[in-house]
């Protein structure tokens, strides 16, 4: 399921990829997507979860450290549905809707490699796997 599942989203969500998609016109829509999937939910996330512990309004959980809630910010950039959903009603375009589309699914797939990465290695540093 970890292949079937995004070969079906990619086969699924209407990007054609021909010369238009990847134009120097669409350059910058691929970029503010990918970084708004990857950097903006990372910083939107963590850094409210931040704030709110810092203030005292609330605490992490016991055995949660700070690396497993980067993580889990970086894996809230996973996201299809809604980003495909507004994508197609903001550009109307097809090169530049294709250039939006393609970008959805590389923000979610790097955010979904670098948010596991992060979280093993935050899970394996903190002693909470175990080796049985």
């Amino acid at each position: 399921s970890l292949l079937v599942v995004p070969l079906f989203v990619f086969f699924n969500s209407g990007v054609v990829l021909d010369e238009k998609a990847f134009s120097s016109s669409s350059e910058g829509v691929w970029l503010g997507i990918v970084l708004g999937l990857f950097l903006g939910k990372q910083v939107g996330i963590f850094g409210a979860v931040f704030l709110a512990v810092r203030s005292g309004l609330c605490r992490l959980p016991e055995r949660v450290n700070w690396m497993q809630v980067f993580g889990v910010s970086i894996l809230a950039g996973i996201g299809f549905t809604m980003s495909l959903f507004i994508a197609t009603r903001a550009f109307p375009d097809p090169a530049v809707l294709s250039s939006a589309k393609l970008a959805v699914l590389s923000g979610s797939l790097l955010s979904a490699v670098i948010g596991v990465l992060v979280l093993q290695y935050a899970t394996i540093g903190s002693g909470t796997i175990t080796h049985d």
